[in-house]
């Protein structure tokens, strides 16, 4: 498969295999010239017509079972690839609300994961394993498909096609009233977004107890050291679930850290603001507060209030108005950020028997890593050149197919190479 993640063209496909002992690796009847990107092309062409999706997971269900992979956490994350060119699919209007389509992805604009707005582009979502980051489900996305319009429904779907009791672990992009009332009947952690009033509201206003030095230690060892939480038994979108609050103390400090520069990037705004407004000429005290109202909006931190407002004769006999302000912090809006600082909330609708610990929830949310980090091997220059070299939508999925593929394998030896090793009690010595 390597063959296929070169930096060239399709059409320069068998030059790959030049310096290969093709008949070693493909048998003796092979010639390197039977090797070329026609015969790629059709064999993309045959998988796209098999079905992507449905052959994934096969391969996986075959891999589960052979390797006893744990599927009790599975996480889900979305990533995009920026494409050079023009692609006919950019202009199609039929857009299925069905989450696997029988049509070829769209190629467009969308928020880019790549820092690219000015390209075009097409999304993957997958789904990994808790147990050595395996891609469970491959998904291919339009180029401006929003991960909150489709993660919910691509739970629904991933739990029709492989029938086991998975939690599932997403970031805050699934954690909106629709999609929490789709996958009700499927067990989920997520991080509830801050835009939620409620979530904002308790974030600020809930105590967290200090921990003695013998909890600290068992904290340390579960690989959670200055992390302190507690539960609250929540009601959103008519779902019961756990909302747990979670505050970090690195970073607590990171955070405050950033504040204390905003504050004091604000506190020069603000007294240039000062300045200027001391220096401009107002028709009426009217307009002069309409002003100075307008310049508070703006700020967060800070505020201008009106001192004196001095009537007086412009160079012209004109008369006009001045006004004297005076800056003042925001003490509490100050003081919610402090609190704040260093805080987050998961979610999940494991409540009742089914509870999880306080300690689970944060160490498998912590994992949602493992997509993260097969979406960087995707993306590394060493395995992947930096576009696409195939003209149409149905390759570019195929493509997206063979290199979740590759990742698969990849992760699976690196998991097989871990547990030989502890099986052997063998050590990787780092120079």
């Amino acid at each position: 498969m390597d063959a296929c993640f070169v930096s060239r063209p399709l059409y320069l496909f068998n030059q790959f295999f030049d310096d290969k002992g093709i008949k070693i690796l493909l048998g003796e009847d092979v010639e390197s010239d039977y090797i070329n990107d026609d015969k790629i092309g059709r064999v993309m062409d045959k998988l796209y017509k098999y079905g992507l999706n449905n052959l994934f997971i096969e391969i996986v269900l075959s891999v589960i079972k052979k390797f006893q992979i744990d599927i009790k956490y599975s996480h889900l994350d979305a990533t995009s690839f920026h494409l050079h060119g023009k692609y006919n699919s950019e202009e199609s209007k039929d857009k299925s609300s069905e989450i696997l389509r029988e049509r070829p992805i769209i190629i467009t604009k969308g928020y880019s994961r790549d820092h690219r707005p000015d390209l075009k582009q097409v999304v993957l979502d997958l789904v990994t394993s808790g147990d050595g980051d395996l891609p469970l489900l491959m998904r291919t996305g339009d180029g401006n498909e929003a991960d909150k319009a489709v993660f919910g429904k691509i739970l629904v779907e991933f739990k029709k096609q492989i029938v086991f009791d998975s939690i599932m672990v997403c970031d805050s992009a699934l954690y909106s009233q629709e999609n929490i009332q789709l996958i009700q009947h499927i067990k989920w952690i997520s991080r509830v977004p801050m835009t939620i009033k409620k979530a904002k509201e308790l974030i600020q206003s809930v105590e967290i107890e200090e921990v003695d030095s013998e909890e600290r230690k068992k904290r340390a060892d579960l690989n959670l050291d200055g992390y302190r939480w507690k539960e609250e038994i929540v009601n959103y979108g008519g779902i019961k679930q756990v909302w747990l609050v979670v505050e970090s103390e690195k970073r607590k400090n990171s955070d405050l850290e950033k504040l204390e520069k905003k504050l004091k990037k604000e506190r020069e705004k603000v007294e240039k603001l000062l300045k200027e407004l001391r220096k401009e000429d107002f028709e009426s005290p009217e307009q002069a507060r309409y002003k100075l109202k307008g310049i508070n909006k703006k700020l967060k931190l800070f505020g201008i209030k009106e001192i004196n407002i001095m009537k007086t004769n412009a160079s012209c006999n004109k008369t006009v108005y001045k006004m004297e302000g005076e800056s003042y912090e925001k003490i509490e809006e100050i003081n919610l950020q402090r609190k704040q600082a260093g805080r987050f909330i998961l979610a999940t609708n494991l409540v009742d028997d089914d509870k999880l610990k306080p300690e689970e929830i944060i160490r498998n949310y912590k994992n949602q890593q493992s997509c993260e980090r097969g979406f960087r091997f995707l993306k590394d220059p060493l395995f992947f050149a930096d576009s696409f070299f195939v003209e149409n939508p149905e390759r570019i999925e195929s493509m997206l197919f063979l290199m979740s593929l590759c990742l698969l394998v990849y992760n699976l030896g690196q998991r097989e190479l871990r547990n030989n090793l502890k099986r052997a009690k063998i050590g990787i010595k780092i120079n």
